[in-house]
């Protein structure tokens, strides 16, 4: 760990000139002490950095010193660069090694490249956390320490002791084995077997997670994408609702947040001749389904199934006829 931020503080003073200790430290996420301490493991390890004196002193790197770090070309940089800190930074707990990692990769050009790759790498947006829709839902907060305790036993092919709530149940303890970690538009699902089972798990619904000393039971192998692909099929076919529908493009994101799952249908995301959407939701059963597309009004239409059809017609009859009554004064 201190190794990595060794090399972390060289990049820093690389590729940012003279710091203060208060700003490495901030930076770094440690404290001043420790900043020195390390700039002092620093020196004697032959590494040129110096202290400067004064109102604008710091600590900086003699002019012509360098780390090597070769292999990346100018567009993995910028690929590498553009990922985003919002979105990327959140993903499984490893915003602070993604952060170094950045360092390293523009330490990693050529001097006359590396202005020119932060340039074009700002010139893409990932994930912001704004959105042009209102109805944006908020990332699922997963607390550091049990993404830690989870991350390191899923790399360390560690079985797993978790206290998770599952819906509508009291939280209860669960020895699992882990097999991977999955993130779907901000939220992280932990996949595993228990006693041989496949299960699934929210990362937001575990409150304390801990890694043990045994091994897990699982294939050295892994097709994470299959996996979760297979279970998302067995998901949404077990007891589910699948309706198919038109939507309003303005609404699609209200939609998303209120459906178990969307899907294109054919043709796709490609609009029909009145430029609306054609999908296929998943629902809990016909009364989420008639619950979710009233709210959205006239800008959806359920195709099928016919009493989904029936139910929304005679809803809407029933407030047509409510408000055709002139009110009791």
């Amino acid at each position: 760990m201190r190794a990595d931020r060794l090399v972390s503080l060289v990049l820093m003073l690389r590729q940012r000139g003279r710091l203060t200790a208060d700003t490495l430290a901030r930076e770094l996420e440690v404290s001043t002490r420790t900043v020195l301490r390390d700039i002092e493991a620093l020196s004697a390890a032959g590494v040129p950095v110096f202290a400067e004196r004064g109102r604008h002193g710091g600590f900086a790197l003699l002019p012509g010193f360098r780390t090597e770090l070769m292999g990346l070309n100018h567009d993995e940089a910028v690929a590498l660069l553009a990922a985003g800190p919002g979105h990327a930074e959140r993903v499984f707990g490893l915003g602070p090694a993604r952060a170094a990692a950045l360092r390293k990769v523009i330490d990693a050009l050529p001097e006359s490249h590396r202005a020119p790759a932060s340039d074009a790498a700002r010139r893409f947006l990932v994930e912001p956390e704004t959105d042009l829709l209102p109805s944006r839902s908020d990332a699922e907060k997963v607390p550091a320490a049990v993404m830690a305790e989870i991350r390191r036993a899923v790399l360390a092919g560690h079985k797993l002791r978790i206290h998770y709530a599952a819906t509508d149940q009291p939280p209860r303890w669960r020895t699992v084995d882990p097999i991977g970690l999955v993130t779907v538009r901000d939220r992280g699902y932990l996949l595993a077997t228990r006693s041989g089972a496949d299960r699934t798990y929210r990362l937001s619904r575990v409150s304390v997670a801990e890694e043990l000393p045994e091994p897990a039971q699982r294939p050295n192998q892994v097709d994470l994408e299959r996996i979760w692909r297979e279970r998302c099929a067995r998901f949404l076919s077990d007891g589910h609702l699948t309706v198919p529908l038109r939507v309003n493009p303005r609404r699609r994101e209200e939609l998303l947040n209120t459906a178990v799952a969307v899907r294109a249908a054919d043709p796709g995301l490609h609009p029909d001749p009145e430029g609306w959407l054609r999908l296929e939701a998943t629902y809990q059963d016909l009364r989420h389904a008639e619950w979710a597309l009233w709210q959205l009004g006239t800008d959806a239409e359920a195709l099928a199934p016919a009493a989904l059809r029936t139910s929304l017609r005679d809803r809407a009859a029933a407030m047509a006829a409510r408000y055709a009554e002139s009110p009791e004064s």
